[in-house]
């Protein structure tokens, strides 16, 4: 007697994790940094996980990541799954914008690394979000808009109403407005030079920068209430910008201390290298060091 088998089932590929899978994965990660991220926010992870990054993101965007000595470009449309991956990758910028675009993202793989405009990595967003820690209905000041991915998440703590954002590229403002108005938030969305702050909304409860400065623009510290915040990326002369968090007096002067080390692009304004003497810093002989059996500290006097 013979028997019939049927043909064998082929395997069904694995499941691609969609974006909500991925934005919970991405936080998971995000947790394990310790603190300084989600830890005693619950309303930055509740607004991480409710806020598609990837309605912000552009079809085509470069990666940090080269190949043949060029930074590689992520199509969409290619490549869906690898795109969408990327945009969830805790401590992967996504390049949005090169030479103030001068070169597109249609033009392919780039060697140049004049990088003007970028989502920054999930990690750092949350990091500088952590340490302004915004509260329902305060009065917040972003500088650098960008693709309004870190405005949307602002908006989902402090609402819309008291939220400026201000944009020195026009398009990018335009760009980021349309995007922020499709999910129903409608910040003040400013087209100008984010070292002037807004005086118009001023005073704030707080300053959040995207972009990196030298030194801390005037306008900002008048802008600020009394006990208000600034969270700002800081050039530094270790090759790497400082996450600096200052408490300003609502009389022009602000005092606090980095919270951390990240690397952003510079303000347009400020984009000129300058001797670090000219902007505060510490001279190398002032830096004390110290070594033992308990360890070794680094610290100025």
């Amino acid at each position: 007697m013979t028997t019939q088998t049927s043909p064998e089932t082929p395997p069904r590929p694995p499941r691609r994790p969609d974006a909500a899978e991925l934005r919970r994965q991405c936080a998971a990660t995000i947790d394990t940094y310790g603190p300084g991220y989600f830890q005693d926010r619950p309303w930055l992870r509740q607004a991480f996980l409710d806020t598609p990054r990837e309605h912000f993101v552009p079809d085509r965007y470069w990666t940090t990541t080269r190949q043949d000595g060029r930074f590689t470009v992520l199509d969409r449309a290619e490549r869906p799954h690898a795109w969408l991956k990327r945009v969830y990758r805790p401590l992967s910028p996504l390049i949005t914008q090169i030479a103030f675009g001068e070169i597109r993202p249609e033009d392919g793989p780039s060697d140049c690394g004049d990088f003007t405009s970028s989502l920054s990595c999930p990690a750092a967003v949350i990091s500088m979000l952590h340490h302004l820690d915004p509260r329902p209905g305060g009065r917040i000041l972003e500088i650098g808009t960008g693709s309004g991915y870190n405005t949307a998440l602002l908006a989902h703590r402090v609402g819309a109403a008291g939220l400026c954002t201000v944009e020195i590229d026009a398009a990018l403002a335009e760009q980021a407005e349309s995007k922020l108005a499709h999910l129903g938030i409608t910040p003040t969305v400013v087209t100008g030079d984010g070292e002037q702050g807004y005086a118009p909304a001023a005073p704030f409860d707080g300053i959040l920068s995207t972009a990196a400065v030298r030194e801390i623009p005037q306008a900002w510290l008048r802008q600020v209430r009394p006990g208000g915040v600034i969270v700002t990326p800081v050039d530094t002369p270790f090759h790497c910008d400082g996450l600096c968090r200052l408490v300003c007096d609502g009389r022009g002067n602000a005092t606090g201390r980095m919270v951390g080390g990240l690397d952003f692009m510079k303000v347009r304004g400020q984009r000129e290298r300058r001797p670090y003497s000219e902007l505060g810093w510490p001279l190398w002989s002032d830096y004390q060091v110290t070594a033992g059996p308990e360890g070794q500290r680094i610290r100025t006097p």
